[in-house]
């Protein structure tokens, strides 16, 4: 199931952003609380992030949510989706695709994108099992302070 983010889930979308597991996929260099706290706050106070529950009433991940507006009001943005390193490995990804497609198809959705760093291996298998296909290659789109390199994204969507 997913939630709309609150301020009480701040600490734990900090967690989950700067784990090491997930970070290096994510769009944040690692940072501390503080600095992080406004980002976060933003997208909870526009409504765009989101938590995963799993079937046991325990938050197991996250993710950004979007639709976007005028002429392009049929497609959602995915972005920023992470599972909880402690709760990987049970299926918990694709269970959160699923109730993502759900709440976009019946948010009258008729299109959902999303990008993944080409080296994330893991989430495009994840994403393309659950019916997301590849649209394209964004050249060194992203930049990674720690490793000092330029990264591609790769462009995904799926269509109702």
């Amino acid at each position: 199931m997913l939630r709309k983010a609150t301020e009480r889930d701040i600490l734990y979308l900090y967690y989950l952003y700067m784990h090491d597991v997930t970070n290096p996929f994510l769009l944040y260099e690692k940072m501390d609380l503080e600095a992080f706290r406004p980002i976060i706050s933003d997208l909870i106070s526009k409504g765009q992030k989101f938590i995963f529950v799993n079937q046991d009433g325990e938050d197991a991940g996250m993710c950004k949510l979007y639709k976007h507006t005028y002429r392009c009001d049929h497609i959602y943005y995915l972005g920023g989706l992470a599972i909880d390193p402690s709760k990987s490995g049970r299926g918990f990804g694709k269970n959160m695709i699923h109730d993502i497609i759900d709440y976009c198809w019946s948010n009258e959705a008729k299109r959902i994108e999303l990008s993944v760093m080409g080296t994330n291996n893991r989430a495009l298998g994840l994403y393309e099992s659950c019916g997301f296909e590849i649209e394209g290659i964004l050249r060194n789109y992203g930049y990674s302070a720690v490793e000092n390199r330029y990264f591609d994204e790769i462009m995904m969507s799926i269509l109702k």
